[in-house]
């Protein structure tokens, strides 16, 4: 069964964007998933497509409106997760990538202005995720990038099944360093072990840059795989 994404947008030309291109391009072509753009704007119910309102309470900016958002939300709702894009939800980690991509696809709700009316997040139960510690001009590149994370670990986007297994995260470790040839370049040597033959031993060395640089790059990912 295809894996279907459906994505709640203002700006449905920023799809599929990158999605387009590579691996997720070529799945795309051939079937492995689908993509459909749904335009918020087609729910407003004046003449003027306004979608959003001035919050309740004062402040800067302006809100989307829950029941714009709710029944564009509807207009794709089946089995499948919602995603609410937004810089205050939980950090999307590549486990969330792998749990999507075991499931049957997901919907995701790109935000603007100040945000969403919170009672249409609660009454859609949606998940709320964030890329990282930073605010975008709106929801539609996090969504780009949680697609593209998702959609190359579906079955046969990528070459080489064990690419997928010794990634960065995947292990809770970042991955260890990568070297071709040549084998000496500007007086750089690669590592002897990896020209050894010794696949004990390579694996030995990968383990151990991959804890190393977990320890030193992120603390916060060593003080949890030190635990396990």
């Amino acid at each position: 069964m295809t894996w279907r994404a459906s994505v709640l947008t203002l700006f449905p030309a920023m799809f599929p964007g990158s999605l387009g291109q590579s691996l997720a391009g070529r799945a795309l072509e051939t079937g492995v998933w689908s993509l459909d753009v749904t335009n918020i704007r087609d729910f407003a119910r004046d003449r003027h497509r306004t979608v959003d309102d001035t919050p309740f309470g004062g402040g800067a900016g302006m809100v989307l409106r829950p029941d714009i958002v709710d029944a564009a939300v509807d207009s794709v709702a089946d089995e499948r997760p919602v995603v609410c894009l937004t810089p205050r939800g939980r950090h999307f980690t590549q486990a969330d990538a792998q749990r999507f991509a075991d499931g049957p696809g997901v919907i995701m709700l790109c935000g603007r202005y100040e945000g969403i009316d919170q009672r249409v997040i609660e009454s859609r139960g949606m998940l709320e995720l964030s890329i990282g510690d930073y605010v975008l001009s709106g929801g539609e590149l996090a969504a780009l990038v949680l697609l593209d994370s998702i959609v190359r670990l579906l079955p046969g986007v990528m070459g080489a099944p064990d690419s997928a297994t010794e990634e960065s995260f995947s292990s809770g470790l970042l991955e260890y360093p990568h070297y071709t040839r040549p084998a000496e370049w500007q007086g750089r040597r690669v590592p002897d072990v990896l020209l050894s033959g010794h696949h004990g031993a390579v694996a030995a060395w990968r383990q151990a840059e991959s804890e190393r640089i977990t320890r030193e790059r992120r603390p916060d990912l060593w003080a949890v795989a030190a635990n396990q």
